[in-house]
């Protein structure tokens, strides 16, 4: 069994909406992020999945400390870290490094590629020496696969699948033990996607790297991920092995999700029962009571889901799921037929 690299308690992200022009007071809460637990283990690659604005993002930004928690522990290799200030935190930030969503606005356009690149090792005093510095630079381009001769190139000369790996450049100069990836690929053209995917999955073997990875797209997070959390309106509603996710869900809302990916075959997507739910995401400033997910669940019970929060527990397979009612082994054959093809 791995042991935990990060491990996440109760973590809260409450942002404030104020109200008033002269003298502002607080007048509610943007609850991003609302009381989540997991771990990630030591060279795993733990995918974050969800709607648009379920928390994944900010979550990202919190366990890398880029945003103040509101409430909850940090844990980094056994050590507490959300309260750490910004100086104590600057030598753990060659340890962790991020991976934007966009590579046409996380790059500095007035830089040249090798100073964006070569960066880290000026912040962090690693290499004060210009030219072996830029020798290093080199060798990380041609480790991802660009043409070290393009070392004084703007980022505006590079396609977007070019400028997605300066970004893993960047992220990878000071061997960091682990890496979060905000929707890397999101972008990017499918035959680039694949691409920058067989990047990371190489670097993650060569350099031992955690990777916690986010997407919105199913079938990515599928085939790079090990193991997967399920988040809504703030909250982690599953958490399984990738293998066991796909092929048994037990949240409703896992198996909404699922039930939306397209089957390539068409013997298996005629069979293939849909489930379409029904109304908006509820806001975050005013999150239903008890299970978050109640209003939209075909399985919803009057008095009880909308009464006692579900609290993630082991399922039947292994999943960890916060549902009072999870889908039995005939409603995931309906919903999600590869499973028992």
């Amino acid at each position: 069994m791995r042991e935990p690299l990060v491990q996440v308690r109760g973590l809260k992200k409450h942002f404030p909406i104020r109200s008033g022009f002269l003298i502002q007071r607080d007048v509610g809460a943007v609850r991003a992020v609302d009381g989540v637990d997991f771990d990630v283990l030591r060279g795993e690659t733990l995918g974050l999945v969800g709607e648009s604005g379920c928390g994944k993002s900010t979550t990202a930004r919190l366990i890398t400390r880029l945003l103040e928690p509101t409430a909850g522990s940090i844990s980094w290799e056994g050590r507490d870290i959300a309260g750490l200030s910004r100086r104590e935190l600057k030598p753990l930030r060659r340890e962790m490094q991020m991976i934007f969503q966009d590579p046409y606005s996380s790059l500095n356009p007035r830089k040249t590629v090798g100073t964006i690149i070569g960066e880290p090792f000026v912040i962090h005093r690693v290499e004060s020496n210009e030219d072996r510095r830029r020798r290093l630079v080199q060798d990380l381009m041609e480790q991802v696969g660009l043409n070290p001769e393009h070392y004084n190139r703007l980022p505006h000369q590079f396609s977007g699948g070019q400028r997605q790996r300066i970004g893993v450049a960047r992220a990878i100069a000071l061997k960091p033990k682990m890496i979060v990836a905000d929707e890397p690929v999101s972008a990017l053209d499918v035959s680039i996607q694949a691409q920058i995917l067989n990047l990371l999955r190489d670097l993650q073997r060569d350099l031992g790297l955690t990777i916690v990875f986010i997407a919105h797209d199913l079938s990515v997070v599928r085939h790079t991920c090990d193991r997967v959390a399920v988040m809504y309106l703030g909250k982690i509603v599953e958490l399984a092995s990738s293998d066991e996710l796909y092929a048994h869900p037990r949240h409703p809302y896992t198996g909404a999700l699922l039930s939306a990916v397209p089957v390539p075959d068409p013997r298996l997507a005629r069979n293939k029962a849909r489930q379409v739910l029904g109304g908006d995401v509820p806001s975050p400033t005013n999150p239903p009571s008890a299970c978050r997910f109640h209003t939209r669940c075909q399985k919803f019970v009057e008095g009880h889901c909308d009464v006692e929060e579900p609290l993630l527990e082991v399922k039947d397979g292994g999943n960890v799921a916060a549902c009072h009612y999870p889908l039995t082994d005939e409603e995931i054959a309906r919903r999600v037929p590869t499973a028992a093809a």
